[in-house]
C-alpha cells in the first residue's frame, strides 16, 4: 500500500493498535489522545503502591491477541507473559458457590443437575463450532462483500445460522440446564457483550467456547501491560504519539477528510482515523452535512449499560474470593431490569482480585480488589473520587458493594480493613472518554446491532474517514477492538 499521512483519534486499545499496524506497514502516523494517559478505558491508576486496571480484566479470545502480535514478529508471551488461571473464575449464587474450571465444566454441570453434563458438552461442541466460524470468516472483514462470505461452510450452516440468529441466548441456554446457577454461568456472557440474555441472539453462545474450552489468562502486570505492549510497538515502527491533544473537529474538503483540528493547533492528513466513541465523532468532529448516523439513527440505538468501579486496597488477606470472582442474585431479573429500565444499580456484581495471581499490584500483606457493578448508562448518576468529586450515589451503589463482598468473602470487617478506596462513575466515561449516554463498555449486541448492522468501518459520506473500536464493528471488548484495528489495513 502507498505511504500516506494518517491521523489517528484516541489512544484506547483500539486506537493505539490501529496506529501501530498502520506504521509497521509504512505509514506515517499520529495519534492524538485527549488526556494525560493512554489506554482509554483500558486505563491504570497507582495510588499509594496499589496499582488498578480500571477498565478490562478478563483475557479470552486469545487467537485475537497473537495475530495481532504475530504483524510485528512477537508474541504474547514474549511482550508481557500469561498465566492460565485456575479455577477460571468462581461463581457465588445465595448461599451457594462453584469454582469453574476450564475443561471440568461438564463434570461441574453433572454434579449439579442430573443429565445436565450430557446437555453441557453438546452446547459447547456448537459454541466451538460456531466460534471458528466466526473467526474465519465474520470478524476478520469489512463486509463490503457480502457474497464472499458465504463460503460453501457458511452455506451449508445457513440455517443453523439463522436459528442461532433469531433465538435468544437465554432460551438457548434454558435447554441445558434448569438450574439458575448453571444457567447464569452460561448467560453471563450477554453482561461482557454490554446486554442481557434475553436481548441477544444466541449466536454468542460461542463466548462459552472461550472461558469453558480454551481458559481464561491473566496478562502479567494486568491488562495496562498490554497497552504498554501495543504503545511500544507504535513507537518503535514511528508513531507520533501525542497526549494532551484534544481533536476538536475533522476537516472535509470536497467530501474528502484531510486533517484535523486539535488543542494543539491543526494536522493535515491523508486520511483519519476515528477510534474515539462513534457517536462524539459522528455528533462533534464531523461537519452536519457530512454525518454518515444522523441523530435519528441513535435513537433507535441501545447503549448498553454504564458501570460503577469499586477500587479498594485491602488490609490482610481475603482467601474466600479467587482472581476472578461472580456474585449473582439468586433471581437476577430485577437486576437486569433495574439496569436496563433506569431504575438503578445490580445486585449481580463482579468482583477481581488481581493479587491472588501477581504480587506488584499490592504492597505486602495485602489485597487489591476491583468491583464492577453495573448501573443505567446515565451521566446524570455522577462521578466517583478517583478523576473528581464523587457523587452521593455513586459512593453509596460502592458501599453496596462492598457489603456484598464482604458476605461473600466470609469477611465481616471488611470495610474497617479497606486503607484505600476511589470510586469512578458513569459521568467519568462520559467525560474522559466521550463515552455515548456514559456507557462503559459500549452498545448492545442485539441483533440490529451486530456484525454489518453495527456500523460501517468506514464512512459514507466522507471518503478518507474510518473507525475503529468497541462502538463500530464488529464490537466491544479488546479482542474485538484488535480485529477492527487489523480490519482498519484491508480499509485503506
Amino acid at each position: 500500500m502507498a505511504s500516506r499521512h494518517i491521523v489517528v483519534i484516541g489512544a484506547g486499545i483500539a486506537g493505539l493498535a490501529t496506529a501501530a499496524l498502520l506504521g509497521r506497514y509504512g505509514h506515517r502516523v499520529t495519534l492524538c489522545e485527549k488526556n494525560d494517559d493512554l489506554g482509554g478505558r483500558a486505563g491504570s491508576l497507582e495510588v499509594e503502591g496499589f496499582r488498578f486496571d480500571t477498565g478490562p480484566s478478563w483475557y479470552l479470545m486469545p487467537e485475537a491477541y497473537e495475530r495481532f502480535f504475530e504483524h510485528f514478529g512477537t508474541t504474547p508471551e514474549r511482550e508481557y507473559g500469561l498465566t492460565r488461571l485456575d479455577p477460571a473464575y468462581r461463581v457465588f449464587h445465595g448461599q451457594r458457590r462453584a469454582d469453574v474450571r476450564t475443561d471440568q465444566a461438564e463434570a461441574l454441570f453433572e454434579s449439579v443437575e442430573a443429565g445436565s453434563g450430557a446437555r453441557l458438552h453438546e452446547y459447547l461442541d456448537s459454541a466451538s463450532d460456531a466460534y471458528r466460524i466466526a473467526l474465519d470468516t465474520f470478524l476478520y472483514t469489512t463486509f463490503q462483500n457480502l457474497p464472499e462470505l458465504l463460503t460453501p461452510e457458511v452455506r451449508t450452516q445457513i440455517p443453523r445460522l439463522l436459528r442461532l440468529l433469531t433465538e435468544p441466548l437465554g432460551r438457548k441456554t434454558a435447554r441445558v440446564a434448569r438450574d439458575p446457577l448453571l444457567r447464569q454461568i452460561l448467560d453471563y456472557p450477554a453482561v461482557f457483550l454490554s446486554s442481557r440474555p434475553e436481548k441477544i441472539p444466541s449466536l454468542y453462545h460461542l463466548m462459552s467456547h472461550t472461558d469453558l474450552r480454551q481458559g481464561v489468562w491473566y496478562p502479567t502486570g494486568g491488562f495496562y501491560a498490554i497497552v504498554e505492549a501495543i504503545a511500544r510497538l507504535a513507537r518503535e515502527n514511528g508513531v507520533d504519539i501525542r497526549t494532551g491533544c484534544a481533536v476538536t473537529g475533522i476537516e472535509v474538503r470536497a467530501g474528502r477528510a484531510c486533517g484535523v483540528h486539535t488543542s494543539q493547533g491543526f494536522i493535515a492528513a491523508d486520511a483519519v482515523v476515528s477510534a474515539a466513541d462513534m457517536h462524539h465523532t459522528e455528533g462533534s468532529l464531523v461537519p452536519v452535512q457530512y454525518r454518515t448516523y444522523p441523530p435519528r439513527w441513535w435513537r433507535n440505538r441501545q447503549p448498553g449499560p454504564s458501570v460503577v468501579l469499586a477500587l479498594l486496597g485491602v488490609r490482610g488477606e481475603l482467601p474466600g474470593l479467587l482472581h476472578h470472582n461472580l456474585i449473582f442474585s439468586p433471581d437476577w431479573r430485577p437486576d437486569f431490569d433495574a439496569v436496563f429500565g433506569g431504575g438503578g444499580a445490580s445486585r449481580s456484581i463482579y468482583v477481581c482480585k488481581p493479587s491472588a495471581t501477581d504480587t506488584t499490584v499490592a504492597p505486602k500483606g495485602h489485597e487489591n480488589l476491583f468491583a464492577l457493578i453495573p448501573v443505567p448508562a446515565q451521566e446524570s448518576l455522577g462521578q466517583g473520587s478517583a478523576y473528581g468529586e464523587p457523587s452521593a450515589w455513586v459512593e453509596s451503589t460502592a458501599e453496596g458493594a462492598i457489603a456484598q463482598i464482604a458476605q461473600a468473602a466470609g469477611a465481616p470487617d471488611l470495610s474497617e480493613r479497606i486503607v484505600l478506596r476511589r470510586t469512578v462513575g458513569p459521568k467519568d466515561f462520559a467525560l474522559r472518554y466521550h463515552a455515548w449516554r456514559a456507557g462503559a463498555i459500549g452498545p448492545s449486541h442485539t441483533l440490529r446491532q451486530s456484525a454489518f448492522l453495527r456500523g460501517s468501518q468506514a464512512s459514507r459520506k466522507v471518503d478518507g474517514l474510518f473507525y475503529a473500536g468497541a462502538t463500530t464493528a464488529p464490537g466491544v471488548g479488546v479482542p474485538m477492538c484488535l480485529i477492527s484495528a487489523e480490519n482498519i489495513l484491508t480499509w485503506i
